[in-house]
């Protein structure tokens, strides 16, 4: 409804001269083609991001399904990193420990990785839907 009002107010000031309806005519002509392109442009645009979107949550989502499922398979007698040090109780913690934590790191990049995609994807339907009124 703005966006009607927004219209009618631009057409309104121009205010054009009428002594060569012709030139009138193609002039406004022209510059309705010239919204109508930027219009499908920025419609395709959104169509290309939501599909970047998808393909980024589809690729990450079997990329760290994939590293979960090596983890978690592959023996766990032998650390994922090691530091060579028997002195320090953390470092032997953090080696003993590896495949757990680097675990729980990938599924927390996921989940957040997950829930920005969603994110975006409600981002650009609300630009769709802005556009289309």
């Amino acid at each position: 409804m703005n966006k009607d009002k927004a219209l009618e107010d631009l057409f309104l000031a121009q205010k054009p001269h009428f002594d060569d309806r012709d030139a009138f005519m193609v002039s406004l002509t022209k510059r309705l083609d010239a919204v109508e392109y930027i219009k499908q442009h920025q419609e395709a645009t959104l169509r290309r991001y939501k599909m970047a979107a998808m393909v980024a949550f589809l690729s990450g989502l079997i990329v760290g399904g994939i590293a979960i499922a090596y983890l978690l398979t592959s023996p766990t007698s032998i650390p994922v990193f090691n530091f060579d040090t028997h002195h320090v109780f953390f470092l032997e913690w953090l080696c003993d420990n590896s495949r757990l934590i680097i675990v729980s790191v990938l599924s927390l990049l996921m989940t957040l990785g997950t829930i920005s995609i969603i994110n975006n994807v409600q981002e650009i339907k609300s630009m769709r839907y802005s556009l289309r009124q």
